[in-house]
């Protein structure tokens, strides 16, 4: 059974035979979730609360190992899990409704076994002997797991209770054991919020870190929020309205959404959470504040490299915000609608026969024609869909111009171009339906092309 899971765990996010699909079962679509662990500063800002509340309702696509309550320059001390628990309940009352729509939706009883604290002081200070917390050993349990897919752990304030995690690893296991731990890990922090992690970074160059600062001016506005996700029952009651930003911390998890646009690995292939260069870079501090808790607070561990947002910025999350948007009202609509027809559902997507969401690696040769078909692509609902086809220059190494034809067909043709030997081409597919609100699914094809 482990040998099964590895194999169709790379064919997912590394390659897949380009016209091939895999075995299904019923017809129905095969996916696959990330497993990922969120720690949240809960209480400095509205927009922890409103990030948890899309988590939440999108909790199906995830496996979620963990809400942690942490700290951050805005929230230095914490001291009970209060409000994740609120926002826990609300999720118990519309629980009912989610699960009529989407399989896979966690119970309310798993969600709160996995809501604990984490450090409840300030960075660096708050790690070391003595220092575990619920939530550092909750990380450890987590990637000591035999699974074979790696774990995401997200900050959306600050990182000691993961330095914690590492900081306890090291301290207690041989290097080749740390070495295992490390690996397992993914991090991603929101522009920084402790000092914490610039002393991973450092202190373990090669970590897989990201930090992502390239987090504002995608997120819905004030009015979409009032008429489409806090009129909508028990989670929208429990979604605030915005003191600064409005959900800051989402692209941390938008990142490994699994919806077929991207492998949150490759982390320059961009998507819901944005776009990442796989170039790290020196020193990408934290926000202000932390230097004003301690002015060397993290050039103290200078130099210090961390992957970080290329120079699209926002914009790599906000050409996918109606994609995005709709998907989040939908499933607010899901969790007050206790009828499956009276509510919309994704179609799904296939590409020359494949139907899961795997990126799919094909190869041509210069010159030549590739035909690429959207045939099969399906809608629950039974509603109609569109189809666009589209060259994503920006993760592509060949930048120049790309015909396509029939780009809103189910069916389209790729000239593969005559400059274009030894580059890659990323082609996005976007099936859309005609529901309310008109759901999204999306497939990347990426083509290398030969002479």
């Amino acid at each position: 059974m482990k040998s099964l899971l590895v194999v169709l765990f790379l064919c997912l996010f590394v390659s897949c035979s380009p016209i091939q699909a895999l075995p299904q079962k019923e017809s129905k679509q095969i996916s696959y979730k990330p497993r990922i662990i969120n720690t949240t500063d809960l209480g400095a800002d509205p927009d922890d609360e409103q990030s948890m509340v899309r988590q939440l309702v999108s909790a199906n696509e995830f496996d979620i190992e963990g809400l942690i309550v942490a700290t951050g320059c805005w929230k230095k001390n914490q001291r009970s899990t209060h409000m994740l628990d609120t926002l826990l309940n609300a999720y118990e009352m519309a629980y009912p409704n989610l699960q009529v729509h989407a399989d896979g939706y966690p119970t309310p009883e798993d969600l709160k076994s996995i809501a604990v604290m984490g450090q409840t002081g300030y960075g660096m200070g708050d790690v070391g002997t003595g220092k575990d917390s619920p939530g550092s050993n909750l990380i450890i349990a987590s990637a000591d797991k035999d699974d074979p897919r790696p774990l995401w752990v997200t900050g959306w304030g600050g990182m000691n209770t993961i330095a914690q995690a590492i900081w306890t690893v090291k301290e207690t296991r041989s290097q080749a054991q740390l070495k295992k731990f490390l690996d397992k890990l993914r991090l991603i922090d929101i522009l920084g919020q402790d000092d914490a992690g610039a002393w991973i970074a450092k202190n373990f160059p090669d970590v897989f870190y990201i930090r992502a600062t390239g987090v504002y001016g995608w997120a819905p506005s004030d009015d979409y929020l009032d008429k489409h996700i806090q009129n909508h029952g028990p989670l929208g009651k429990a979604y605030p309205d915005r003191k600064w930003a409005t959900e800051g911390d989402t692209p941390a998890f938008m990142h490994v959404f699994p919806n077929g646009l991207n492998n949150p690995e490759q982390i320059d292939q961009g998507g819901w959470g944005g776009r990442f260069s796989f170039t790290k870079k020196a020193g990408i501090r934290s926000m202000s504040e932390v230097a004003k808790i301690e002015k060397n607070g993290e050039t103290k561990y200078d130099p210090y490299y961390m992957y970080g947002n290329t120079d699209e910025g926002a914009k790599a999350i906000k050409k996918w915000s109606t994609g995005y948007n709709n998907d989040f009202e939908a499933r607010m609509d899901w969790s007050i609608t206790s009828s499956y027809k009276d509510a919309n559902h994704h179609p799904i997507a296939v590409v020359n026969g494949n139907t899961t969401k795997a990126i799919i690696h094909m190869t041509a040769k210069v010159g030549t024609t590739l035909e690429l078909s959207a045939v099969g692509s399906t809608d629950p609902d039974g509603h109609a869909l569109s189809y666009n086809w589209s060259f994503y220059k920006e993760p592509s190494s060949y930048d120049g111009l790309v015909t396509i034809t029939n780009e809103t067909s189910n069916k389209t043709l790729i000239k593969i171009p005559e400059k274009s030997n030894g580059k890659n081409i990323h082609i996005i597919l976007q099936v859309y339906d005609n529901g309310s609100p008109n759901l999204y699914a999306y497939r990347r094809i990426i083509i290398h092309v030969n002479p």
